[in-house]
């Protein structure tokens, strides 16, 4: 059984956190990365569902409604209203399937690739200044680190 996070954890010198404070704290710091890297963005005025259907589109995709919904995890009426404005917006381009005339392919535009490409190099951009003011052991660390999260997130 897992013991309860400490809030805030115990810091001492000495002290090994238990699994659920490193849960904790491992989870609270990836939000906040997350989060800070989300600021990092090509100016546009998109909300942050807005953003990530695109981004679906732009790595996954092609997609139908119906699929963009179910890879997003959202009802197909909220989908619909997110793909209607990144459609308004240029980002997105609606057309009929070749193969069924009743679907609806939804793809990214050239606008809405060079935003994503703008969006990638700002937050990899902010994050290398960040890296690089680490010593070589704390990017050691880093890099065992990377391995790690791979391995929880193919888990």
């Amino acid at each position: 059984m897992l013991e309860p996070a400490v809030t805030p954890p115990d810091t001492h010198a000495g002290h090994r956190p238990s699994v659920a404070e490193l849960s904790h704290d491992f989870r609270v710091a990836n939000g906040r990365l997350a989060r800070r890297l989300r600021q990092e963005k090509a100016d546009n005025e998109l909300s942050a569902s807005q953003f990530s259907a695109l981004g679906s589109l732009f790595f996954n995709g092609p997609f139908t409604l119906r699929e963009l919904s179910e890879h997003e995890r959202v009802t197909p009426p909220s989908m619909s209203r997110t793909v209607g404005v990144l459609v308004s917006a240029g980002l997105v381009h609606r057309a009929g399937s070749t193969d069924d005339g009743r679907k609806i392919i939804l793809t990214v535009t050239d606008s809405g690739r060079t935003l994503m490409h703008e969006t990638r190099n700002r937050r990899d951009a902010w994050l290398a200044l960040r890296i690089a003011k680490l010593n070589p052991e704390q990017r050691s660390v880093l890099t065992e680190a990377i391995t790690v999260m791979k391995e929880l997130t193919d888990s």
